[in-house]
């Protein structure tokens, strides 16, 4: 089945929230980096996240999010978009640790407890939106709920799951995010609050195969939710042999020619993907009558 998102209210309006099952996102990044359970929770959570903060843009709008904690993973990014397009690497995807007292992965101690969460937002403007929180507790959906509640002033609650095969693989990915809008009363925000508090962990609720329709259905109420849209979300990496071209240019003839005389070569990889493109001599040598065309 293919990775999808709802957006809906609860409410009467008061309540805005997002649901996305992103197991076949995560799986394909785990996949490609060769990724190990910890830091494939790490990971997950954060692509997860990245989902859903993506799809609350518009148009061609698109975002950044950097996890840099002080923990052996070192940091997390991931890019997504207003149309459900997500990719995203940790740097050292082989950070894997035992259980912690919880029976669960330690995504803690992979990511570390101090350190930045930043946000960065194209907006199709001149200059980028930035924000930034610290980082509050390593566990990714908290550190979350902190930057909505920050950096864009909107109450938050943030649940982020991901589970993994005795073999590595992913076996289910997802998450949620409930925010209170203006005009909620004080009674729904009790009401919700009880409902948060009671709530089995979103780990289970995907482990159970629970939709994105059933994991509002079970956070908010069966009768409260107004499922607004649904879209597909997928692994998208727009890389590509001319971008990286674009790159090798912008170093300027010198540096070229060095390549030319070092290597014969160039090859450049992607971070995110891992796609790898070959520029042989003569192609280099192409960029350079380029360079010196514009001149």
């Amino acid at each position: 089945m293919n990775d999808y998102l709802i957006k809906a209210l609860a409410f009467n309006g008061t309540i805005r929230a997002y649901a996305v099952d992103s197991t076949n996102a995560v799986a394909e990044a785990q996949r490609r980096h060769q990724v190990w359970p910890t830091a494939t929770a790490a990971l997950g959570r954060t692509m997860t996240a990245g989902l859903m903060m993506g799809t609350m843009l518009k148009g061609n709008e698109k975002l950044t999010v950097k996890v840099e904690g002080n923990g052996p993973a070192g940091p997390i990014v991931v890019d997504a978009n207003a149309n459900g397009e997500v990719r995203g690497y940790i740097t050292h995807p082989q950070t894997h640790f035992e259980l912690n007292e919880n029976g669960k992965l330690d995504v803690r101690r992979a990511v570390g407890t101090e350190g930045m969460l930043t946000v960065v937002k194209d907006l199709g403007l001149r200059d980028f939106f930035t924000g930034q929180v610290p980082i509050v507790s390593g566990e990714i959906a908290e550190d979350f709920t902190q930057y909505f509640v920050v950096s864009e002033q909107v109450p938050s609650a943030v649940a982020l799951g991901v589970l993994v095969n005795p073999d590595n693989t992913v076996k289910a990915a997802g998450g949620f995010v409930i925010q209170v809008m203006p005009g909620a009363t004080d009674e729904t925000i009790t009401e919700l609050e009880q409902k948060l508090a009671n709530i089995e962990p979103i780990s289970r609720m995907i482990d159970r195969g629970l939709t994105p329709e059933e994991i509002l259905n079970e956070v908010l109420g069966t009768k409260n939710v107004e499922v607004l849209d649904k879209m597909d979300v997928t692994f998208s990496c727009n890389c590509s042999k001319e971008r990286f071209g674009n790159a090798i240019i912008g170093l300027g003839e010198q540096e070229i020619r060095e390549m030319i005389d070092e290597d014969g070569q160039a090859e450049a990889e992607c971070h995110f993907c891992l796609e790898k493109y070959l520029y042989p001599k003569e192609e280099l040598e192409g960029f350079i009558d380029e360079i010196r065309s514009q001149s």
